[in-house]
């Protein structure tokens, strides 16, 4: 219902609709969860078990580090649920459009987690993506469409968002959804077409425009491995760890990575990874990975789930004994 809300052009209340149904969905999710993990009573009021626990309380309770980007997109959209019990304004879209894409894509995530239910299933991918106002928001506009006191509480919402994902750089906090021209020369794929001449009356002009390395690598190591797993997970994968015991839980795990890393010397080649500095001082660096990564490592693992990490286990042995004979 919040996707549905969200996505049909003639709702001027879709901002404030999907913040109450997401919420709603994401509280019988975790609920959901915690009876699974901790029994029924565990949705209760210890002093009142007529009544269940807020949100607030059942994200406290799953997502217990408070710096989590989960939580906290959680939180800031719970924020905004209460928000709109007193105000109503359509430039909260602007605000939190990257923050509400990002918490579909978290609630797909832990549904097939959790419950191992697939949401593409039931609503085509396609449908998960949101659509979203363009227009530039900015102070002076808010300040001349709204009264003093509607004003004050936008700009201080907007602030608040951009200072966070100024910080946060985290796909699971804020998803920024663009739409990119990409110049080809096979006119069979392309949806538009155009020519240069000297003589038109009006002129096309190619630009470069720069780009931040933040939107192009927006991967850590840590969500390159949460998004394999997630594959893994979804299709079904039989992948095989080795060091793994009979019967225990086989993962994509940072050893796994590193071996990928290695093999296909990921970390210095730029169309897979970007080296960024970090600090005021900029004497500690840091590594962010883009999708190619992702389709690389997965492609791999589809060829041969139960045999790959073995495979690449035995090549960097080999290059370590040839290494040593070398020395």
């Amino acid at each position: 219902m919040a996707i549905e809300v969200y996505n049909k052009p003639t709702i001027r209340y879709r901002v404030e609709g999907f913040a109450f149904f997401i919420c709603n969905a994401w509280e019988l999710l975790l609920k959901a969860r915690l009876i699974a993990t901790k029994g029924e009573v565990s949705i209760y009021y210890k002093d009142n078990p007529s009544r269940t626990i807020s949100i607030e309380q059942t994200i406290r309770q799953i997502f217990t580090n408070d710096k989590d980007p989960l939580r906290i997109n959680l939180e800031k959209i719970i924020t905004l649920r209460n928000i709109c019990t007193h105000f109503v304004t359509e430039e909260y879209e602007q605000i939190y459009a990257p923050l509400f894409q990002a918490c579909v894509i978290n609630y797909k995530n832990k549904l097939l987690e959790y419950f191992n239910i697939d949401i593409t299933e039931k609503i085509s991918q396609n449908f998960l993506t949101l659509s979203i106002r363009l227009e530039e928001l900015s102070p002076e506009v808010i300040q001349a469409r709204y009264p003093k006191e509607i004003a004050d509480r936008l700009l201080l919402s907007l602030k608040d968002i951009r200072d966070t994902t100024d910080v946060i750089k985290n796909q699971k906090l804020s998803i920024t959804i663009e739409h990119q021209l990409v110049l080809t020369k096979n006119p069979k794929t392309a949806t538009a077409t155009f020519a240069f001449t000297r003589d038109a009356k009006a002129a096309a002009v190619i630009v470069n425009k720069p780009q931040d390395k933040h939107d192009l690598y927006p991967y850590t190591f840590t969500g390159i491995i949460d998004r394999v797993n997630g594959a893994i997970k979804k299709e079904a994968l039989d992948f095989i760890n080795p060091s793994c015991e009979p019967g225990k839980k086989r993962i994509f795990n940072k050893y796994h990575f590193g071996l990928f890393a290695d093999f296909y010397n990921l970390k210095s080649n730029p169309d897979y990874c970007y080296t960024y500095k970090v600090g005021t001082s900029g004497n500690r660096q840091d590594k962010a990975y883009n999708q190619k990564t992702i389709d690389l490592i997965l492609d791999e693992i589809r060829k041969s789930p139960q045999t790959v990490i073995q495979k690449l286990k035995n090549i960097r042995e080999q290059q370590k004994s040839k290494r040593k004979q070398d020395q």
